[in-house]
C-alpha cells in the first residue's frame, strides 16, 4: 500500500520551501493507531446520494438556492428538491418543517443487495422511496442515514466549460489569442454535492460506525495538539471504490461539544466560478463565512456562505482524489492548519464567535455518554486560536 511519509524521513526545510509543509497529511499513522478502515465492512457505499433538510420557508429556501447555483428538480407545497448540473439523484431534499434544521445524508448503495444486507445487519427494513429503495438507519451521533438504491438520475443539464488560461512559457501555444477573459458576476453552476461536514460529541462511536457499517475509509485524520496519544478528533472519510479515484472526503466529522451540521460542499468547474460567484452573492448580501482560499486536507479552493437560516454552504473546486490504496495522514489540528493560503479561518466559519458553544461545553461535560471532556475542551480551545 502507498504509505504517507514518516516525518524522521521528511528533510529539513530549507530558504524558499513551502513553510506550510509539516502541516500537510505527510506523517502516517503511529503502531496501534486507528487503521482508518474496516476489515469487513457490512456494505461499501458508492457515494453521497444527497441531503435532507427542513424548512420554514420553501420560498426563501428556493431563492437562496438558485443565487447558490442550484436548479430546482422539483417543487410541491411541502417539498423543494435542488440539483446540480451533472446527472445524478438530486443534491438537496428540503421539506417544509416548523424549524430550520440538518435532518441527515443520503448515501448511494452500490448494488440492490446491499440493502437487503444492511437490513439484515442493523435491523431496518427496505422500503420504497423516490422511485427506488431505501435503508433508513441511524449513526451514533443521531442523525438518520438513508441508504439508497435505484432512484432514477436527473438527466445532466448543460454547463459551462472551464476557462481557457494562458500558462507560460506556452509549449503549444496560448490558449486564448486576441480574446479577453471576463467572467461575469452571476449565479453559479453548481456541478454536484461534493461532501458534508458534520461535528458530534460522539466521533469515535460514529466514525467506526462509517467505517464498518457503509464501508467508508479514512483519508486524513486530525488530532488535538498534545493530545494524539487520545486518537484522533477530526477525521476525512471517502468511499472505497477500489482502484477508481474517489473524492477526498464525502463525509468529514470532529469532534466537538455538541452535535450538528457544520457545512455542505458543492463543486465548481474552476476557480473564476468560485470567484465570480461569489461577487454575486456578495451583492445579494448574503454572509459570508470565509474564503477565497485553499485548503490543505483535501486541497478544495474554498469559498464558504450562510444561507438566511444559518446554516453553511461551501462553493469549491480542484479537490483531491485518492483510490483505495492511500492510507490516513495524520497532522494536529489548528486553525492556521485549515489552509494553505488565503485569509486566516474566521470566527464566522469555526463558530467560536457563537454563544451557544459554551452552554454547549457546559451540557457536554454533564453528559456522561459522550466523548467530551476538559482535556477536549482544552485542545479545541489550543487549536481554534493556533
Amino acid at each position: 500500500m502507498t504509505t504517507h511519509l514518516d516525518p524522521a524521513r521528511v528533510p529539513p526545510q530549507g530558504p524558499g520551501e513551502d513553510p506550510h509543509r509539516s502541516l500537510h497529511s505527510e506523517a502516517g499513522a503511529r503502531s496501534g493507531e486507528h487503521p482508518g478502515r474496516s476489515r469487513n465492512p457490512l456494505v461499501k457505499v458508492a457515494g453521497l446520494a444527497w441531503l435532507e433538510f427542513e424548512k420554514p420557508d420553501l420560498d426563501r429556501a428556493g431563492r437562496f438556492g438558485a443565487d447558490f447555483g442550484f436548479t430546482v428538480a422539483d417543487r410541491t407545497p411541502e417539498t423543494l428538491v435542488l440539483r446540480g448540473r451533472q446527472a445524478a439523484a438530486a443534491c438537496l431534499v428540503v421539506r417544509r418543517g416548523p424549524r430550520a434544521r440538518f435532518v441527515g445524508p443520503a448515501f448511494q448503495a452500490a448494488e440492490p443487495g446491499d440493502l437487503d444486507r444492511l437490513a439484515r445487519g442493523t435491523g431496518g427494513t427496505v422500503a420504497a422511496h423516490r422511485g427506488g429503495h431505501a435503508v433508513l438507519l441511524r449513526d451514533p451521533s443521531g442523525f438518520p442515514v438513508r441508504v439508497v438504491h435505484g432512484v432514477p438520475e436527473l438527466p445532466a443539464l448543460p454547463e459551462r466549460a472551464p476557462l481557457p488560461l494562458n500558462f507560460g512559457p506556452f509549449r503549444s501555444g496560448p490558449a486564448r489569442v486576441n480574446a479577453t477573459q471576463r467572467p461575469a458576476r452571476r449565479p453559479a453552476e453548481i456541478q454536484r454535492l461534493g461532501h458534508v461536514v458534520l461535528g458530534t460529541t460522539r466521533f469515535r462511536a460514529a466514525l467506526d460506525w462509517y467505517l464498518e457499517v457503509l464501508g467508508l475509509i479514512v483519508s486524513d485524520f486530525l488530532y488535538l495538539d498534545g493530545q494524539r496519544d487520545r486518537g484522533p478528533a477530526m477525521a476525512f472519510i471517502r468511499c472505497d471504490l477500489g482502484s477508481v479515484p474517489a473524492d477526498h472526503h464525502t463525509l468529514a466529522m470532529t469532534l466537538q461539544p455538541h452535535t450538528g451540521y457544520l457545512h455542505s460542499a458543492y463543486e465548481l468547474t474552476d476557480l473564476d466560478e468560485v470567484a465570480a460567484s461569489g461577487e454575486y452573492l456578495r451583492g445579494q448580501r448574503y454572509r459570508h463565512a470565509w474564503g477565497l482560499g485553499r485548503h490543505i486536507q483535501g486541497s478544495q479552493i474554498f469559498d464558504y456562505w450562510r444561507d438566511p437560516d444559518r446554516a453553511m454552504f461551501e462553493h469549491y473546486t480542484d479537490g483531491d482524489v485518492f483510490d483505495a490504496t492511500m492510507e490516513p495522514g495524520w497532522a494536529p489540528l489548528s486553525r492556521s492548519g485549515l489552509s494553505q493560503w488565503g485569509p486566516r479561518a474566521t470566527a464566522e466559519f469555526t463558530g467560536t464567535n457563537d454563544p451557544r458553544v459554551v452552554v454547549a461545553a457546559i451540557k457536554a461535560l454533564a453528559d456522561k455518554g459522550n466523548e467530551v471532556d476538559l482535556h477536549t475542551l482544552r485542545g479545541l480551545i489550543k487549536a481554534m486560536s493556533s
